[in-house]
């Protein structure tokens, strides 16, 4: 009879917990104390689990408190109920009163510091459960993953991964959900795909995953593949799945690559799908047409939006501001401030960047003033303002008085400060900033740690430069290409080379900076070989189009004396810009083809292309040293009056050097005496040099005197012009300049050979 009441009871009991009937529960309990039913220890486990479920910690507690005999399911029962509490000092404390522990105790600890965000705690949890000899589950593998993701714990997670591998549980959904993810976060990409592929069945949770993490890796076209893969096989799409690739076509457009058509694409399959009125996605839509700068169809969306919200007139003032009408922002703001809505600090935000990008910082700074306690981001944003417009010393002033104010730097602050120190060849400052960075425990930031690496690398400081990429813990594609790019401006190649081997090594997917990086390399170091398999790759992932690795291509194989091979790169780009040009120019003309290039520039004219400075400078010493100097003069004259670029010291020097190697020495005299530069030692010493070939005493000797003037303490006219005067056999004027030079105490310096300097290199290298 007894066992029939109790049954009658547990099912009561049950219904009570699942409808959640607080009272009647309670009318149950009352009923068990006041009748003479033995104990019964899954009674009382089933009462403790009610009284949680109602959110009456304090009655299960005193269940379980009066409890004469628990057993494991009662601890965790108790435990369960605490950790869904978030009571979690008393569950740890319970947890160390437990006399004995399964794995579901450590699961729900575990999970429960991963949902309160201590995942560091988290961590620790597991590994005392695994030093104790519990074998995780599929529950504690997936809280492990997520807690590792958090905290960027890659190698934690690896290590799992082979643990979930060796007890089967590596294909459950919520595990391999909660890998992909954690390599994604890590931007271990590579990991990321496979760990995709293994999954036997992805869902929509596997797919936005790993688009967030393609487009982390700024592998854009990668994650619009990995969306039509998932409306191809028919997974279920959500408003979270529209939003992260609505959110990478925005991305696409930041990078430079016209991914509007399909953000189009999939604006129209979410009005098919009927997400079109959903807030969290229609913001992302808003989000992705400001940025590619189409703020037509960003306003018809803005205006059907039955009530917009702060976020959305923040948008719509964000990209206002992108595309540098700071007016028309400001008008969205005072029609946000007149339709009720009251601007917040992101507005404020909004408006101070958009007046950055207008040029336009005095308001920009008259809305900062106003603010009474600005947080971080405002301060960041007016810093980022005067970085923008290259007013880099404003930027570092607003820095001191932020510090003056005790207004704790965060990573974005320092690497922007960093930014403004490199542009300023400020390495003091910067060094400054790096003491900051650590007293700010920040120094691990792949965003600090770039501008860092970049910092000492144009300081000549490669060794500390490559420290800091040792120490990161995680490291980006920029903070690769800034190592890259600093090897090979300090003409460290080799090592350039090694880390690029590296990097690929890492499944790391080199950009169009790090091939124009490594393509400079093979140029400088004159490597055909390493450059061809470079330009294999180039083709092979679609950089060949780019202008920047285009140019560093034609230069790589000009300067290896491929001319034929450079001409097919400058044939074969689709677009050519005034560097292209100028890149296939100085090519031609740095291999004695002078004709070739001057026809060059001929078709660079007839295609409508605009030459520059540089141009100038290269077809003038194409021009000159291939002795077509009328071409030259030609060129020179029509700069002015035709391309509106006013002749500087370097195009003179081309025309003047033109004239002298034709032995057109009066000439080039004649044309010094016009020049508005004509007081420039630079210009004379190559009307000097010239005179020695062509054995003009008299111009040289003019030449000379005016360089005794304009340069008193300079040896090299008394030498050029003694050396003019021994060639001729005039000993005694050879020996007067030589007098000359001692009465006026000028020495020449000594000479060395190349092979002696080396080996005194070596020697200092070594000791």
């Amino acid at each position: 009879m007894f066992r029939q009441h109790i049954d009658l009871i547990a099912n009561l009991l049950e219904s009570c917990i699942v409808h959640k009937s607080h009272k009647l529960g309670k009318l149950l309990h009352g009923h068990i104390i006041r009748s003479s039913i033995p104990s019964n220890t899954y009674l009382f486990n089933r009462f403790i689990d009610f009284y949680f479920k109602c959110n009456d910690p304090i009655s299960a507690r005193r269940v379980f408190d009066e409890m004469p005999q628990r057993n494991i399911f009662s601890w965790n029962s108790m435990l369960s109920g605490l950790c869904m509490a978030n009571k979690l000092f008393d569950a740890h404390k319970l947890f160390d009163e437990m006399p004995d522990r399964n794995v579901m105790s450590w699961n729900n600890m575990i999970s429960a510091f991963v949902k309160v965000g201590d995942h560091g705690k988290a961590l620790d949890m597991y590994v005392m459960m695994v030093s104790e000899g519990f074998v995780p589950t599929r529950f504690t593998l997936a809280s492990v993953f997520r807690a590792c993701s958090v905290l960027l714990e890659v190698e934690l997670g690896r290590l799992c991964h082979g643990l979930a591998i060796k007890v089967g549980v590596d294909k459950n959904m919520f595990v391999g959900n909660a890998l992909l993810t954690l390599y994604c976060k890590c931007r271990c990409v590579g990991e990321g795909i496979r760990a995709f592929k293994e999954l036997p069945e992805p869902n929509e949770v596997s797919f936005t995953a790993l688009m967030g993490g393609l487009v982390e890796g700024r592998r854009i076209e990668e994650a619009l593949g990995v969306f039509k893969l998932m409306h191809r096989t028919r997974v279920c799409i959500d408003s979270v799945s529209l939003s992260s690739i609505v959110n990478t076509c925005a991305r696409g457009e930041d990078d430079g690559l016209p991914y509007k058509v399909h953000g189009r694409l999939v604006h129209g399959l979410s009005v098919k799908l009927g997400f079109g009125n959903d807030f969290y996605f229609v913001n992302s839509l808003l989000d992705m047409y400001t940025k590619a700068g189409d703020m037509d169809s960003a306003n018809i969306i803005f205006q059907n939006l039955s009530k917009p919200s702060v976020v959305s007139w923040n948008i719509m003032i964000a990209g206002y501001g992108r595309i540098s009408k700071c007016d028309k922002a400001m008008e969205t703001m005072e029609k946000m401030m007149s339709s009720g809505y009251q601007p917040d600090e992101v507005t404020l935000i909004n408006m101070m960047a958009s007046c950055a990008k207008s040029g336009d910082l005095r308001l920009g700074r008259r809305l900062f003033d106003t603010m009474a306690n600005p947080t971080i981001s405002s301060w960041n944003a007016m810093i980022s303002g005067y970085s923008q417009i290259e007013k880099n010393e404003e930027a570092i002033m607003l820095f001191r008085k932020m510090q003056l104010q005790n207004v704790k730097p965060d990573s974005t602050t320092l690497a922007i400060v960093l930014t403004s120190c490199i542009e300023m060849g400020f390495l003091e400052g910067g060094n400054q900033v790096h003491a900051v960075s650590l007293k700010a425990t920040v120094n691990n930031d792949i965003y600090v740690g770039s501008s860092l690496i970049t910092l000492y690398s144009k300081s000549g400081k490669m060794d500390i430069a490559k420290y800091i990429f040792d120490q990161l813990p995680l490291v980006d594609i920029v903070c690769w290409n800034a190592i890259l790019a600093g090897f090979s401006a300090n003409s460290r190649e080799k090592e350039a080379f090694d880390f690029f081997d590296t990097m690929r090594r890492r499944d790391i997917r080199p950009t169009q900076f790090s091939y124009a990086t490594m393509v400079s390399c093979c140029a400088k170091q004159s490597f055909p070989s390493q450059g061809k398999q470079l330009h294999a790759q180039i083709v092979k992932f679609g950089f060949i189009n780019d202008i920047y690795v285009g140019s560093a291509l034609i230069d790589m194989y000009c300067k290896c004396g491929n001319v034929s091979g450079a001409q097919d790169v400058f044939d074969a780009m689709p677009v050519k810009n005034v560097v292209v040009w100028n890149e296939m120019i100085h090519g031609y003309a740095q291999n004695g083809y002078g004709n070739v290039a001057a026809r060059l520039y001929s078709c660079m004219i007839s295609a409508g292309e605009e030459p520059d400075n540089i141009t100038f400078v290269v077809i003038l010493t194409a021009c000159s040293h291939s002795g077509l100097v009328d071409e030259g003069i030609k060129i020179f004259e029509s700069m002015l009056p035709k391309h509106k670029i006013k002749p500087s010291l370097d195009h003179y020097t081309c025309i003047i050097d033109a004239l002298g190697r034709a032995g057109r020495l009066h000439e080039a005299e004649m044309l010094i005496m016009r020049l508005p530069c004509k007081d420039d030692p630079v210009i004379w010493e190559i009307l000097l040099s010239s005179c020695r070939v062509y054995s003009d005493i008299f111009v040289a000797k003019r030449a000379a005197e005016k360089l005794f003037s304009l340069n008193p303490r300079s040896c090299t006219p008394y030498v050029l012009l003694g050396n003019i005067y021994s060639s001729e056999g005039r000993w005694e004027e050879a020996r007067a300049i030589r007098e000359l030079m001692d009465t006026n105490d000028l020495n020449k310096d000594g000479g060395y050979s190349w092979t002696d300097n080396v080996d005194r290199f070596k020697t200092c290298e070594i000791g």
